[in-house]
Order: structure tokens, then sequence, then C-alpha cells
């Protein structure tokens, strides 16, 4: 079975960074490098929205409210997904999850980050 432990949020101050992990463990040891990974956020009463990805090259993109801001890196040897968020705005405040992004696995309980203004 699975398992995704997202870590690394907090209360910071806007302006402030923060750096998440994604730790995948379990039976997707032989799977992880091949797949594209993924976090996400929920804000308050809102959906869920992919905020970066990452492909198994390595390429990356992100949703346009947070470029040049955070960045997406991983560590197949560790099985790792990292998220490194800078300059962070209020409007950033939410629980983060990262997931395998085309073939979606059981969702963590994810990272509560909030940023005070």
């Amino acid at each position: 079975q699975v398992r995704l432990v997202e870590s690394g949020g907090g209360l910071v101050q806007a302006g402030g960074s923060l750096r998440l992990s994604c730790a995948a463990s379990g039976s997707i040891f032989s799977y992880f490098s091949p797949r594209d990974w993924a976090w996400y956020s929920q804000a308050p009463g809102k959906q869920r929205e992919l905020v970066a990805q990452i492909t198994s090259s390595r390429n990356t993109d992100y949703v346009n409210s947070v470029k040049g801001r955070f960045t997406i890196s991983r560590d197949n040897s560790k099985k790792m997904v990292y998220l490194q968020m800078n300059s962070l705005k209020p409007e950033d405040t939410g629980v983060y999850y990262c997931n395998s992004l085309k073939e979606p696995l059981d969702w963590g309980q994810g990272t509560q980050v909030t940023v005070s203004s």
C-alpha cells in the first residue's frame, strides 16, 4: 500500500519562506521515478487545485500565481518531492498535498500553510 506524507508547513508572515516535503513509501518504490508528481493546495472553502508539477525528466510547470516564487523538485533516490515556497502571500494559505499527477494515489493528510499579513 502506498502512503504519501506531507510535512514542512507552518505559520509564516507575508514575504517569508517555507519548504514542503512529501515522502512516498510502500509498494511505490519501483514506480516513483517514472511518475510525474505535483503539489496541490486547498484554501478554506475551496476545491483542491494544482500548484506545481514536475515530470519524470524534471520539467516543471506552475500555476501563474506562484511562478517565480515556488520551486518544485524531486529526489528519486529518496522518493521525495519538495516545494520551496518564497515570497509567500496570504492568498497562499491552505492545506498542501502532493500526489502522482496522472495516476493519483490515495491522498495524504496534507500540511497546513498559513501566511499572515
